[in-house]
């Protein structure tokens, strides 16, 4: 917590605060003046808690959506074509949105009112799959809902930014997977409760009055603590210098570099989770779904209690330790899925997802923060980096599942761990260490 004392002479800070200077960055929006560098106030805890619960109601509202519409639609008569083609434009336009989501929350003068915009149309496209399960409105509600996503990750990440500053960052992002995994975790749980007991449509309805705590939670972050200039990787100038500040130095080999090992972390990544459940499903179709039940929480409760630990050692030893230890994990899972027979022990296999999700939940805005910084980018440099997500984990499933019909699922999940490898080579031979040192 920060205490202010005002006197006519001077300002006076005390800060408890670990990750952030007192008096703030040389150079950074806000922080210095005719008089020279002025204090930032730490943020609030009223606002640190209210991120917390934003981001926990969020990750509730979002697991609404995905495999529980196949089911729903499915009891509403529609047919495998249209379900796939409803999926196939929220996919699209999830995908081409990025960029341009990320470019609007860095135009944005508020990214608390964007993130709650983007909420309250994810609701109402909760409410349209529920009330009015018709071709024409599922499809706008598909798109919107698509569209509103592509503008929270963002958004998240800039009000995270905004409020705690580049130094104390890592540490944030990794409270930020810890509350997100809890929420995954928590709306599965409630979402398939009430399925299973009411019917596949309460589900779409608890979605919606989800989206009320959250805009409340995120009602609860006060406005005057996000910095706007820093949530947008921003730096203030006294002379401005276009080429620090253009796109095109934005994308230079650093950026690229990243999203190309993140488009091999998706590309290795997205299919194993499909791939191993129908291995699981054809060695033991009884046990199932239960076993494919164990092997979403597992890293899941993997990922809440990694994540903030990656974000602390990720600042004292650099990111490149810690992504190429996500790299190995990723490799050994796919070597032991190909290797492992027994359904059971595919379980505890799923131990290293955990560990590759926790890392990387933590790592992809914090990598881009690094680059972007002192450029005002830092959004639309996240959504250059989420098209490199998308892109791979298009690719991810059409490529494995061809392989797999062809080879067999051993050597499907060879080549997926040959791609980890690929991608672990990437990062030790090209990726620099981004870390910025504390000023």
């Amino acid at each position: 917590m920060l205490f202010v004392r005002s006197s006519p002479s001077k300002d006076r800070i005390e800060s408890d605060h670990p990750g952030r200077p007192i008096g703030g960055e040389k150079g950074v929006s806000g922080m210095s003046g005719p008089a020279g560098p002025k204090p930032i106030a730490m943020p609030s805890r009223q606002s640190l808690r209210g991120l917390d619960w934003f981001i926990f109601f969020l990750a509730d509202v979002q697991t609404g959506f995905g495999p529980f519409i196949a089911v729903y639609l499915t009891t509403q008569k529609w047919t495998q074509v249209q379900i796939g083609l409803v999926l196939s434009i929220g996919g699209v336009v999830g995908l081409i949105g990025q960029m341009p989501g990320g470019a609007i929350v860095d135009y944005a003068r508020s990214e608390r009112l964007v993130a709650g915009l983007a909420v309250a149309t994810i609701g109402m496209a909760a409410l349209c799959y529920a009330v009015w399960p018709i071709f024409p409105v599922v499809v706008t509600a598909a798109t919107l809902h698509a569209a509103a996503s592509c503008v929270l990750g963002p958004a998240i990440a800039a009000i995270s930014l905004g409020l705690v500053g580049p130094m104390a960052i890592g540490e944030r992002l990794g409270r930020n997977a810890r509350f997100a995994s809890l929420g995954n975790g928590t709306a599965a749980a409630v979402m398939g409760t009430a399925g299973y007991l009411l019917s596949s449509r309460s589900v779409f309805l608890v979605t919606f009055l989800l989206a009320i705590p959250t805009l409340l939670a995120l009602g609860r972050i006060r406005e005057r603590e996000i910095d706007v200039a820093q949530a947008h990787g921003a730096v203030k100038r006294e002379v401005p210098d276009k080429r620090a500040t253009s796109v095109l130095n934005l994308c230079r080999r650093p950026l690229l570099i990243f999203a190309l090992s993140v488009l091999l972390l998706q590309l290795a990544n997205a299919a194993m989770l499909p791939l191993m459940a129908g291995v699981v499903t054809t060695r033991s179709s009884q046990w199932a779904p239960v076993l494919i039940a164990a092997c979403i929480i597992v890293p899941q409760a993997i990922v809440a209690l990694m994540s903030p630990t990656v974000g602390r050692k990720a600042q004292a030893w650099g990111r490149r330790p810690l992504m190429l230890m996500a790299f190995a994990a990723l490799a050994v899972r796919g070597v032991l899925f190909a290797t492992v027979k027994d359904p059971y022990l595919l379980v505890a296999v799923q131990a290293f997802d955990g560990i590759t999700a926790a890392v990387f939940a933590v790592m992809v805005p914090l990598v881009v923060a690094d680059i972007a910084f002192g450029s005002g980018h830092f959004n639309l440099a996240q959504g250059i980096v989420g098209t490199a997500t998308g892109i791979g984990a298009s690719l991810s499933t059409v490529l494995a599942g061809y392989v797999s019909d062809k080879f067999g699922s051993s050597v499907a999940f060879t080549g997926l761990a040959g791609v980890a490898a690929l991608g672990l080579a990437l990062i030790f031979l090209a990726m620099p260490e981004t870390r910025r040192s504390a000023p």
